[in-house]
């Protein structure tokens, strides 16, 4: 049976009858209309930085594999609007009643600047083959091991790029003073298994980045990485010992696809 992918939302944005630019990438970032909850990240997210490492421009075919709250989403619908396309490639978390869906309720100017589609764990079918010059995902990689399907889901990030796209990967890193738990239980990810399982499907590291690296992180908490903030899963114990530490070291990956 054909893979059938829906457009949920068409690019377009008009006002007052013209067409209105689709701002710079600096820009995006910036806009008064990004929520204060994620603007307040930034300082440890660097999503400016982020974004220009990993080659983004604004004519590119981007799909983001399961957008989480909507931080990144705030950011690339409007820079992504009229030249590029966006699509949002959501899993069984973000439907109705998620992070995601109330964000979208929130802003309903973004509705008609990115398209999203649906995939779970038996169809992993959410953007045609050789369409996208980007595929993007945060934070994700360690829930993939967790489901036991991180080989299956690069594949079909591999699938999606076209010949040479760009795979961009950011994560909490783990510590090499122990060995990898294979599920990935705590939501660390050691750099260098994150990086053999990803050439294992198909991609070349480009580039790293320490643009989101926190030494202070020890990888080693009571509640794994949602002990630290933003998440703050023992709630109020020792969570000012927690807020000083900050968000997890996060490595930031660039892969190119390459030919299997």
């Amino acid at each position: 049976m054909k893979a059938v992918y829906p457009i949920v939302c068409a690019v377009s944005m008009v006002m007052a009858g013209n067409a209105v630019a689709a701002p710079t990438l600096e820009q995006a970032v910036q806009s008064s209309a990004r929520e204060a909850r994620f603007v307040a990240r930034d300082p440890v997210r660097h999503p400016l930085e982020e974004l220009q490492f990993f080659g983004l421009r604004p004519d590119a075919s981007v799909v983001e594999i399961w957008p989480g709250g909507g931080y990144w989403t705030q950011i690339l619908a409007p820079y992504l609007h009229g030249k590029g396309a966006y699509t949002l490639a959501l899993g069984p978390e973000d439907g109705e009643g998620s992070a995601y869906d109330k964000m979208v309720i929130a802003h309903p100017e973004l509705k008609d600047m990115f398209r999203t589609t649906q995939f779970d764990g038996q169809n992993l079918d959410f953007a045609p083959p050789d369409s996208a010059d980007f595929v993007l995902t945060f934070r994700n990689l360690h829930n993939w091991m967790e489901a036991g399907n991180a080989p299956q889901m690069l594949a079909a990030i591999h699938r999606v790029l076209k010949p040479g796209g760009i795979f961009g990967v950011e994560d909490h890193r783990g510590h090499t003073n122990a060995p990898q738990d294979p599920r990935a239980e705590d939501g660390y990810v050691r750099q260098s298994y994150a990086i053999s399982l990803i050439e294992k499907a198909g991609f070349k590291l480009v580039d790293s980045s320490e643009i989101n690296a926190n030494p202070r992180d020890t990888a080693a908490w009571p509640k794994g990485v949602w002990t630290l903030p933003p998440t703050f899963a023992l709630g109020d114990k020792d969570r000012a010992k927690y807020a000083a530490i900050g968000e997890a070291d996060n490595f930031v990956l660039k892969f190119q696809k390459i030919d299997r």
